[in-house]
């Protein structure tokens, strides 16, 4: 994990514990005897989730709707802390805004990153239900100042109506659907159930909504379109940046960014213990703004 992540030493139980008094009904000494959990159990992971979020963000309210994404607070937390790194090499280190593509009902990236670094966060989703949601959780936690969230009305688009006319912002983020169809979102949904030596669903019921887990043409078509549409608000971002699921798709990146003559391009790998992961960020200024070093 990255060094400034908070979860690198795994989870203090017995403080979560105290936060969050609930999760105590759901820990239970693992197979090695030491304290966990159930993750195949939603309420417990949210439960968990709950903690983690009042013990080390300032989050004092937050939960998400059944059967709505409830992710990972640590990988999420990695990917915010490698943005910084990011923009701290391009001389950006205050005033930043970002933009959250696809924030769900669980408004996570935002809540890490404006409380880790003071962000200014926009969040933006498809979902009018999960953004009902996060909007509650702005208000109950007074977040109204550094978090906002607006609905995309298209599902086609990405970044179209939602990067408004002489709008700003420092950075994007996004954790893409990465599964073509319902089929196959159940059948990774399966995967998981069974390494966590669980009967698997036969339903897609846990996890995500239907526009979290899959879009049609799956990751490679929506990264295409993210790629694309990005070109046309090039003076109006200094980075684009989105996780890659699949390492198979990172030469259709690769291709896409040079068509759209993005100046410089990196790929940032990250690793949750066994877990491997990365995001590809590009630009296309060669120079950064005026705007920008003065920020810095």
């Amino acid at each position: 994990m990255h060094p400034r992540n908070l979860h690198q030493t795994g989870y203090d139980f017995s403080v979560l514990m105290q936060t969050h008094p609930t999760l105590s009904q759901y820990v239970r000494p693992n197979a090695y005897g030491d304290a966990s959990i159930d993750f195949a159990n939603p309420q417990a992971v949210k439960a968990l989730n709950q903690a983690l979020l009042k013990q080390y963000y300032g989050v004092a309210v937050w939960d998400i709707p059944k059967n709505y994404l409830c992710p990972p607070i640590p990988g999420r937390a990695d990917y915010v802390h490698y943005l910084a790194d990011l923009l701290a090499e391009s001389g950006i280190t205050q005033q930043v805004r970002l933009l959250d593509i696809g924030t769900g009902a669980n408004l996570v990236y935002p809540l890490i990153a404006s409380h880790a670094y003071g962000w200014q966060c926009v969040g933006v989703d498809i979902d009018a239900k999960a953004l009902r949601n996060a909007q509650q959780i702005i208000e109950a936690n007074g977040l109204q100042q550094q978090i906002s969230v607006r609905q995309q009305p298209n599902p086609s688009l990405i970044f179209k109506g939602m990067i408004l006319p002489a709008e700003q912002f420092t950075v994007t983020l996004c954790n893409p659907p990465f599964h073509a169809s319902a089929e196959e979102a159940l059948a990774g949904t399966q995967r998981k159930w069974r390494g966590l030596g669980k009967k698997p669903p036969q339903a897609l019921n846990f996890g995500g909504q239907s526009n979290e887990l899959f879009c049609e043409g799956g990751e490679a078509a929506f990264l295409t379109t993210m790629i694309n549409e990005s070109r046309l608000f090039a003076k109006q971002c200094v980075w684009f940046t989105t996780l890659v699921s699949k390492a198979s798709n990172l030469p259709l990146v690769y291709r896409q960014l040079k068509k759209v003559q993005a100046v410089t391009v990196k790929t940032v790998e990250m690793a949750q213990g066994q877990k491997q992961s990365r995001f590809v960020a590009w630009t296309f200024q060669a120079a950064l703004p005026d705007s920008a070093h003065k920020r810095a």
